[in-house]
């Protein structure tokens, strides 16, 4: 199987979102199109997901306004994320049944493929000498810091009925990490989030990542990847 990853740059959160919907739609019609990998940054965003609870956005509307922020319900799983400038947005459009199928299985399971994008960038990150794993109980990729685990790559998915994925991954490669601190993030208030950068204590930016993780996508999926331009 194939799949075209395309940079986008930075665009609007509703400009992808509305793509995305665009996207899905197209496939539910023709289910033999190519699946699609869109890489991109946003301007300063939070966004809720289904299970998301208001109370976890620490800035009222007159407020995140003020500071320059949008604000989204989304219908992808989770809670509330952020998403800006120097992060690594990943929205994989697949038809889940044909690849599944592919490979063996009846139907698309959810469960597998949050951890196949778990696995993605746990490679994308050792790709950069960073040790990132799984951590029971919450989705996403974490890290050990000197004061306990941080999160580094939140995942919120939406599978449709007819087995399409929208919706996807962000990865902190050094965004404001001053942004996080208006929000719970993803819920969880035991434990902090982390940026590549400062880890790796040195500057990268998201063009950075662009070839190891779509190596790591079509590792990790078994298929075969186009590298964006």
């Amino acid at each position: 199987m194939k799949m075209d990853a395309k940079w986008l740059g930075q665009i609007a959160y509703t400009t992808a979102w509305d793509l995305q919907k665009e996207m899905v739609t197209a496939r539910m019609e023709d289910p033999d199109l190519i699946d699609e990998l869109l890489l991109l940054e946003h301007p300063p965003t939070y966004t809720l997901g289904r299970s998301g609870k208001l109370d976890h956005l620490l800035l009222s509307e007159a407020e995140w306004e003020m500071q320059g922020f949008t604000v989204h319900w989304v219908d992808r799983g989770g809670d509330i994320t952020y998403h800006g400038p120097r992060q690594l947005v990943g929205y994989p459009i697949m038809n889940l049944k044909r690849l599944f199928n592919v490979q063996g299985f009846e139907k698309p399971d959810l469960h597998r493929y949050l951890r196949n994008l778990e696995e993605v960038i746990i490679q994308t990150l050792a790709a950069f000498a960073i040790v990132g794993w799984r951590y029971d109980g919450y989705t996403g990729v974490w890290v050990d810091r000197p004061d306990g685990p941080r999160k580094i790559a939140a995942i919120g998915v939406r599978v449709n009925v007819k087995g399409i994925s929208s919706h996807g991954f962000a990865l902190n490669v050094s965004p404001d990490m001053s942004h996080f601190a208006n929000i719970v993030p993803c819920g969880i208030s035991e434990h902090g989030v982390v940026s590549m950068a400062e880890i790796v204590e040195r500057p990268l930016t998201t063009i950075d990542l662009l070839q190891p993780l779509t190596e790591a996508f079509a590792t990790v999926f078994e298929i075969s990847v186009k590298l964006p331009p």
